[in-house]
């Protein structure tokens, strides 16, 4: 399969399964699919980033030697939403390098303390925030403010999980 073409090909759930059950757990597959995300024109890049997102769930060390280039992507302006949106989904659900703590928290609480970032986006960096917590307590206090001060302007989803942490804060 050229993973390139078939991004291209369709949008779909059905799509995103195709490439994922194809690319398994073979790093060489995994990639291909990543020089299509971080290489490709706008539209592969955003096609891109579902088929990223569900391949690292089911094999989660297949983004380790990502982890940079992923950061970077997060931090470039005008970062298509769906894009961040994948990215912050499989970072709830891996291992971060203990040397990218640091950064991820810096985008994690920008994302919750703005006004523009979409509702998913917010949510998955909620859960990032948390599982980082447990390594560094210290942020609890600063995660509990900012839920706390955007409460009355954020959405369910956003309510959801931040009532969750805020439980066990």
């Amino acid at each position: 399969m050229d993973i390139g073409k078939a991004l291209l090909e369709e949008h779909s759930r059905a799509q995103c399964k195709k490439i994922v059950d194809y690319i398994g757990a073979d790093k060489r597959k995994f990639g291909a699919l990543m020089k299509a995300f971080f290489e490709g024109e706008y539209r592969v890049t955003q096609r891109a980033a579902w088929p990223m997102s569900y391949s690292v769930r089911k094999h989660p060390d297949l983004i380790v030697p990502y982890f940079k280039k992923l950061l970077e992507m997060l931090q470039k302006p005008g970062v298509h939403n769906a894009v961040a949106r994948n990215i912050a989904r499989l970072l709830q659900n891996v291992k971060i390098p203990k040397r990218y703590h640091g950064k991820i928290m810096t985008i994690c609480f920008e994302y919750i303390s703005s006004e523009t970032i979409p509702a998913a986006v917010k949510a998955f960096s909620l859960t990032i925030l948390d599982n980082l917590s447990n390594a560094y307590p210290e942020i609890r206090p600063e995660l509990k403010l900012i839920i706390e001060e955007r409460w009355q302007h954020e959405t369910p989803a956003f309510k959801s999980r931040a009532k969750k942490i805020l439980q066990r804060t």
